[in-house]
């Protein structure tokens, strides 16, 4: 409940220098005060020095208290924060402490969502933060900022202005029709066009997007022995994968992730992909199987210094529809695979032990996973299947006006489905937020956030 004080720990499990537990309600001073004893009175925005008690009143640690009123704090209401020593047990002493002494427990995400009630985030703001706890790379992290500083929220309240400019020039004509002009059909329709294609770009960023927050998985691929673990190493740039003169040596996958201009690419290193009646070869080669099927690119590795066996042609001829990268490895040996190649099976021929054998490849990793082009994370971008709902219904509602605009209907007529898609991008910042979507969206999200 908004009235009730909440409390959690905001640092991850585990031990640390610090550990903050954090108090945030009506009463969180007095709750504080309860707990933490110091020389000084706390006073806003001060870290005080003093000591953490417990209910009998013993201490429990020594550290500081930083009190923030309302309505200047992440919250918008009163808000202590007690850092402690890093210990599990301290921490969790001090949270008990201060539910004893009047506090309840917060939910998943409860912090944030007082921040979103309280008028400090939007919803897509607040969605950004989970995003940022979440990231593994540094697009994706720059993507959750964008959102997180009212990016996206300010690019959908620009298109919604424009609806709303529109729907009230429509109302005024409506309502003083011996005073206020109609507008012009053709301005309308204008207007409705302009909006409809910048919610056409936003979705073709929405696959962008999502690459940034999540990344690619690639599947390294290719016969026994062609290098796909040397390969993987020379990626990574350490010696993660087992590398053995044996074919077969890699019997199970290896899941391992690097990153390119940022963005994150989860390759997983497979077995050799060849007929085998081992028994135990042959769960790694299914699991191989299993792996490029569910890859959104394939790393296709072949032995470019021997003439391509029938191993190596089936693997290029199954991956030729898809969308995959083919390295013709070891240059430094010969080049008899890569000279007589199919032409259809251009790919990049070199070293996985060469330095600008590995930078040409993690090169074409990019121009094939997201088409070459360069990611501007920062650049507002719709972030999960709810937002992207409410922009295709949006969309929907624009359309069903313009083909009411194209029979020549009369323009009152398309007040309806201009509020409909109005309401529909309101979703996104959260103008139209039931509890029922704030119980779903706050769920995801870890307590003591």
């Amino acid at each position: 409940m908004a009235g009730e004080t909440i409390a959690a720990i905001a640092t991850p499990p585990g031990r640390g220098a610090i550990a903050i537990v954090r108090c945030s309600g009506p009463d969180a001073r007095a709750i504080a005060g309860r707990v933490f004893r110091s020389r000084k009175p706390l006073a806003d925005r001060v870290a005080t020095y003093g000591t953490i008690n417990d209910a009998e009143g013993r201490a429990i640690d020594r550290g500081l208290a930083i009190a923030m009123d309302a309505p200047r704090t992440v919250t918008g209401e009163d808000l202590v924060e007690l850092h402690v020593h890093g210990s599990p047990v301290t921490a969790r002493e001090t949270l008990r402490a201060l539910l004893i002494a009047g506090a309840r427990l917060a939910e998943p995400g409860e912090f944030t969502r007082r921040a979103f009630l309280n008028g400090k985030l939007d919803l897509s703001a607040a969605e950004a933060v989970a995003d940022l706890i979440a990231a593994e790379s540094r697009a994706a992290a720059t993507a959750a900022a964008a959102n997180l500083t009212g990016g996206l929220r300010r690019l959908i309240d620009g298109i919604r202005s424009k609806l709303d400019q529109c729907l009230e020039e429509l109302a005024a004509s409506i309502d003083f029709p011996d005073e206020v002009a109609a507008p012009n059909p053709a301005a309308v329709r204008a207007t409705v066009d302009e909006i409809d294609t910048a919610l056409a770009d936003l979705l073709r960023d929405e696959e962008r997007g999502r690459i940034v927050r999540e990344g690619i998985a690639m599947a390294i691929v290719g016969p026994p022995n062609a290098g796909k673990s040397s390969l993987l190493n020379a990626l990574l740039g350490e010696e993660r994968a087992i590398v053995s003169p044996v074919a077969g040596t890699t019997r199970d996958t290896i899941e391992e992730s690097f990153g390119i201009d940022g963005v994150l690419v989860r390759a997983v290193d497979t077995a050799g992909l060849r007929e085998s009646t081992d028994p135990i070869e042959r769960i790694g080669i299914e699991r191989a199987e299993a792996a490029l099927e569910f890859a959104t690119l394939a790393l296709v590795v072949i032995d470019g210094s021997q003439e391509l066996d029938a191993p190596a042609r089936a693997i290029l001829q199954r991956t030729r529809d898809r969308s995959r990268v083919v390295f013709y490895n070891k240059r430094d040996v010969g080049d008899a695979g890569f000279v007589r190649r199919d032409p259809r099976d251009d790919g990049v021929f070199g070293s996985a032990f060469d330095r600008d054998s590995v930078g040409a490849l993690r090169a074409a990793i990019a121009r094939a996973g997201w088409h070459g082009e360069v990611i501007d994370a920062a650049r507002p971008h719709l972030a999960g299947g709810r937002q992207t709902d409410a922009v295709v219904r949006a969309r929907a509602a624009l359309a069903a006006a313009l083909r009411t605009l194209l029979v020549g209907q009369p323009l009152d007529l398309v007040s309806g489905d201009l509020l409909a898609a109005s309401a529909a991008l309101a979703e996104i910042s959260g103008g139209a937020a039931t509890e029922e979507l704030l119980d779903a969206i706050f769920a995801r999200f870890c307590i003591g956030k």
